[in-house]
Parts: structure tokens; C-alpha cells; sequence
């Protein structure tokens, strides 16, 4: 496997594929970064020679914040705003959505498996 930015990514993918599995890239990213590098996208990772894989990490080191900056910087976004006490800060914390979903019949997955709460039953007659 080809290791770029700390990722061991699949050696038996096409470079166009194989590239978004670093955190940061994805599909565009990755043809901007092949055709910056000059390399044909339709290659499999295990034919690059070490000096393609030497340029692809050229490229991505001066041209993108990926991995664990890339990580370091959005969990920083996120503290900061719950921090402040904005309303998206709130929804953070809270695990709820933070767009503007709709929660009453929905969000499931950010919300968790639902919680049964008592007295709900229709009143019979």
C-alpha cells in the first residue's frame, strides 16, 4: 500500500478512487491532485512509481489541510461555538441536528434510539 498524508490507501484501486480515502479529498479533490501531478487517474496505486507517489504528496502538501489538521480544525469550529452559546453551539451539545431539520418524525440518527416515554396511551372509553 502507498502511504500519503498517513493513510495507507488501496493498492489495487484506480489513483482516482484510492485518493478520497484520505480525510479531506474527495472526488473532485482527487482529479485536481492527479491532474496537478500529471499522473493518468485510470493507474492502479500499485503501478505509481515512487516518484509519482512523491509528487501526489507534494500536491496535497501545499494545497490541502487533510487528516488530522483537517480534523484538529472542524472539532475546533465546533467547541468554539459551543462555547459562545449560539444556537448551532446548542444543537452540538444538545446532539441534535444543526441545519434546521425537521426532529418530530425524523433524525433518528443523530437523536439515537428512541426512548419510550410513559402516559402516552389513548384514554379508552
Amino acid at each position: 500500500m502507498a502511504r500519503i498524508a498517513g493513510v495507507d490507501i488501496p493498492r489495487n484501486k484506480a489513483v482516482l478512487y484510492s485518493l478520497p480515502m484520505i480525510y479531506g479529498i474527495g472526488r473532485k479533490n482527487a482529479a485536481d491532485i492527479i491532474s496537478k501531478a500529471g499522473i493518468d487517474p485510470t493507474k492502479r496505486v500499485k503501478d505509481l512509481t515512487e516518484v509519482e507517489i512523491g509528487k501526489i504528496r507534494e500536491v496535497i502538501d501545499a494545497d490541502y489541510q487533510v487528516e488530522g489538521d483537517l480534523r484538529r480544525e472542524v472539532h475546533g469550529n465546533i467547541r468554539r461555538l459551543i462555547e459562545i452559546g449560539s444556537y448551532r453551539g446548542l444543537r452540538h451539545r444538545r446532539g441534535l441536528p444543526v441545519r434546521g431539520q425537521n426532529t418530530r418524525s425524523n433524525a433518528r440518527s443523530r437523536k439515537g434510539k428512541p426512548k419510550t416515554v410513559a402516559g402516552k396511551k389513548k384514554a379508552t372509553k
